[in-house]
């Protein structure tokens, strides 16, 4: 694994106790969001600003508007959960902000923001990566059905990370330690989930959209591709499934037409998925748990077919809820704690990092 060096904040960091409170901030693309936490895992408060309704027009995200709607609503949004929490600044232990990898502006406001609040507030300052804010989702302790993990999951799991910018199977190690066993050799799965559904002319972001739609079609009428499926390890590819769904529309379709090559576009993901995700299992014997998180965790078909995958190893299938399968705060906040806990924060010149790799990570505090 690459390494990235860890140092301390000018203001060492005492032993973390379960009644501290951390700050939490997400600007990394298009979601604003905010949260406070206590160590102990207890969401305190929380808020997220979609910013849909600014890059909807273009079709996607427009990087420069992205930053700019974060640098408006972000000091209110952080103002609106100390309120409801009913913390002031010098009731937070330290403050986490995304500090990649994401689209530079945004990441630029919101390190930038919690860098200023650590410093005023004289505590720690932790620059997370936002992979892993969502690979450490599943050990948010209660945040899960009763019964599934409520006091968080133990490591090792296995991690496959679904969104419009990602698709990666990861063996999740520890903090600080992760090991990617597939990616992606083209398209995420997210951004095939939008340009397919573009080209069926529903609005984006388009995933939600395909989903409802397939939920009227037949997913046998069309013989669409599962890339890679059989095959050795657990990379993806959708280009070719998603030039077969061009292939398809541009013949013409009723809507009848459209609803099936929705649901047949739907059940290959879910199938090629699975078999990566089987595929994965078996490079990583000793996992406790089939995780999948990220935007696209929230489709219904996909985890369907993700639990049975799991269930078939005996092994559960554990997903977030559906408001922190999206970008959010919480995790941010959470993966703060993680790191705080093996003493681990950040100097305040740290940079922002628009790439940073999971397996770049460090977990050595100096």
């Amino acid at each position: 694994m690459g390494k990235a060096e860890v140092v301390q904040a000018t203001k060492p960091m005492r032993t973390l106790r379960d009644s501290d409170v951390v700050l939490g901030l997400e600007s990394s693309c298009d979601e604003t969001a905010a949260a406070l936490l206590r160590a102990d895992g207890t969401i305190l408060a929380e808020a997220v600003l979609s910013q849909l309704e600014d890059h909807t027009p273009y079709g996607g995200v427009v990087p420069e508007i992205a930053a700019r709607a974060h640098l408006a609503h972000l000091p209110g949004l952080v103002r609106r959960v100390m309120a409801e929490a009913g913390i002031g600044p010098d009731g937070l232990a330290a403050v986490a902000a995304t500090a990649g990898p994401g689209l530079i502006g945004g990441l630029i406001v919101g390190a930038t923001l919690g860098k200023g609040m650590a410093l005023a507030a004289g505590v720690p300052f932790l620059g997370i990566n936002h992979l892993e804010g969502h690979a450490l989702t599943p050990r948010l302790p209660g945040v899960f059905k009763a019964g599934v993990h409520a006091g968080g999951l133990e490591f090792p799991y296995l991690l496959m990370l679904l969104s419009g910018g990602h698709c990666q199977c990861v063996r999740v190690e520890g903090v600080g330690r992760h090991v990617r066993l597939g990616t992606t050799l083209d398209d995420a799965v997210g951004e095939a989930f939008d340009k397919s559904a573009k080209l069926l002319g529903l609005p984006w972001p388009g995933g939600p959209h395909l989903e409802r739609l397939a939920a009227s079609g037949d997913p046998a009428r069309f013989a669409l591709p599962r890339p890679l499926m059989g095959r050795p390890g657990c990379d993806f590819s959708f280009s070719g499934l998603k030039t077969a769904v061009a292939n398809i529309v541009a013949k013409g379709l009723d809507e009848r037409g459209r609803a099936d090559v929705a649901a047949g576009f739907q059940a290959a993901v879910a199938a090629t998925l699975a078999d990566r995700a089987a595929h994965a299992l078996a490079m990583a014997p000793d996992a406790t748990a089939l995780v999948v998180a990220g935007g696209v965790a929230a489709n219904k078909g996909i985890r369907s077919a993700l639990a049975a995958v799991a269930a078939k190893a005996g092994l559960p299938l554990v997903a977030p809820p559906i408001r922190l399968c999206t970008d959010n705060a919480v995790m941010i906040a959470w993966a703060g704690i993680e790191r705080l806990r093996l003493g681990l924060t950040d100097e305040l010149d740290q940079a922002p990092r628009p790439r940073w790799p999971l397996a770049e990570l460090s977990v050595t505090a100096v």
